[in-house]
């Protein structure tokens, strides 16, 4: 009789396309599984070199100065919730935190709305040479403060010292431009047909149709322009000299002068300092991702 052979299965070894058949899926499986277990390695470093100096000032707040000399970087013995107090008080964190809230809420919320009216005719090139306005925001990112006609400026209108004058220097945040109008470009320009035919106007149309569906890049924006003014030092030095008018991190550094040794007060302070930008954060994180990444990556 005469023997019968099968056909050769297609991708089995040997066959004639070359290919190396079952083999080949389990290479790139057993590679794609390295690949993973190397970014979480990855991830794991940067993990504990971000995590650690914050996790050694948390416990150092809790500790007493001897003991912090004696063990920097271990769990306390004995947790001192005292230097919190401390810290407060000696700080006089009560008035500083409330210009800080001052100066951070008003400019930021000015700023939000302002970035939204402009954004959006950018966006949308309602606007004459608007693109070339975006890259003047663009070019602004690159470009190191101005601070001396700044502050001549400020002089000259009479702001200088004055939370008036103070706040005029956040109203502006290129990057808040950029991310907005990114985003923007992502909506259909259909709702814009459709809203004309049906008589809305335009700034009724931005607030009550583009407002809402661009909650994740205003969330964004805000968390990035509200941390960065709080946590601003030089600027404070420079154009506030009323102890009444410091914000908070003014107010630290006043205190850093009377207690620069005493350590655990210092930790004390500075997690005073983080907990309401940690707490906005938090509150808005869930919107802050997909305002980022649709900002980086449409247009």
């Amino acid at each position: 009789m005469t023997a019968v052979h099968a056909p050769p299965t297609p991708g089995a070894r040997g066959a004639p396309d070359g290919r190396e058949g079952p083999r080949e899926p389990a290479r790139w499986r057993t590679l794609l599984r390295r690949s993973h277990l190397a970014s979480y390695v990855i991830l794991l470093a940067f993990s504990v070199v971000y995590i650690g100096p914050l996790l050694m000032l948390v416990t150092t707040a809790f500790k007493t100065l001897p003991e912090f000399f004696r063990n920097p970087t271990g769990l306390p013995e004995s947790w001192r919730f005292d230097n919190f107090a401390e810290a407060w008080n000696e700080a006089q964190f009560a008035r500083y935190l409330v210009n800080s809230v001052i100066y951070t809420s008003v400019a930021t919320a000015v700023c939000v709305v302002t970035s939204v009216l402009v954004a959006f005719p950018i966006a949308r090139g309602y606007l004459k040479g608007g693109r070339y306005i975006l890259l003047l925001y663009v070019v602004a990112l690159f470009l190191p403060p101005a601070l001396i006609p700044q502050f001549q400026l400020i002089l000259n209108l009479g702001l200088f010292n004055t939370r008036t004058g103070y706040i005029l220097l956040f109203l502006v945040n290129p990057i808040g431009i950029i991310i907005l109008v990114n985003y923007i470009k992502a909506i259909p320009r259909e709702l814009d047909e459709s809203a004309a035919i049906d008589g809305c106007g335009y700034y009724r149309f931005v607030l009550k149709v583009i407002v809402p569906l661009i909650r994740p890049a205003i969330a964004t924006v805000t968390v990035l322009h509200a941390i960065g003014l709080w946590n601003e030092l030089v600027l404070a030095i420079i154009y506030l000299t009323n102890d009444d008018l410091y914000p908070v991190t003014r107010g630290l550094i006043a205190f850093e002068g009377l207690y620069g040794s005493n350590w655990p007060p210092m930790a004390a302070a500075v997690l005073i300092l983080m907990m309401p930008m940690v707490v906005l954060f938090l509150f808005l994180q869930r919107h802050i991702v997909s305002g980022l990444t649709a900002g980086a990556v449409k247009g």
